[in-house]
């Protein structure tokens, strides 16, 4: 019996991965948004201090050569993605709790 490839088995949990997050997701209730995305924003802000180490890094791999260079620009893509996910999230929050406020009436 042939062994499955890894990558295809990765690639396989990943797509799965990606159809339960978005039936998750879009079965939230308005209800429960905001925790959510409070917790999601708590999520990214640690990516980011991975991110901030990734990209500040200055070490040799273990071959000798340098690779300092690819960590520091997946760092970097990783502060800048993070830091969308944060700053989206709290606009979608803020959008959210503006929807529980009471209404003014005009006089």
């Amino acid at each position: 019996m042939e062994a499955v490839d890894p990558v295809i088995f990765r690639l396989a949990i990943f797509i799965l991965a990606i159809f339960i997050g978005y039936y998750v997701v879009w079965s939230v209730t308005p209800a429960l948004h905001t925790p959510l995305m409070a917790v999601t924003n708590a999520i990214s802000s640690v990516i980011i201090v991975g991110a901030l180490l990734a990209a500040t890094a200055t070490g040799v791999t273990d071959d000798g050569s340098g690779g300092a260079g690819f960590s520091r620009g997946l760092g970097t893509l990783a502060i800048v993605l993070a830091s969308v996910n944060i700053f989206g999230g709290f606009l979608v929050t803020q959008r959210m709790l503006a929807m529980y406020k009471k209404k003014e009436r005009k006089a």
